[in-house]
């Protein structure tokens, strides 16, 4: 592995750690109404893990 990372693929890097959160909070009394209880990552498009999935950066 190289000794220092490129500043192309760090922010490669940290686009793809964004994308990885959960939605706001907010979004599910949005979605469903203030009485429904849902985790709001189930909000989220990609779901990716340093584990599971791999990523091409």
């Amino acid at each position: 592995m190289a000794r220092y990372i490129h500043l192309s693929r760090k922010l490669r890097l940290a686009k793809l750690n964004r994308r990885t959160r959960w939605a706001p909070f907010w979004t599910v009394p949005k979605m469903y109404g203030a009485s429904r209880r849902i985790h709001p990552g189930r909000h989220t498009a990609i779901k990716r893990n340093w584990r599971r999935t791999k990523t091409k950066a």
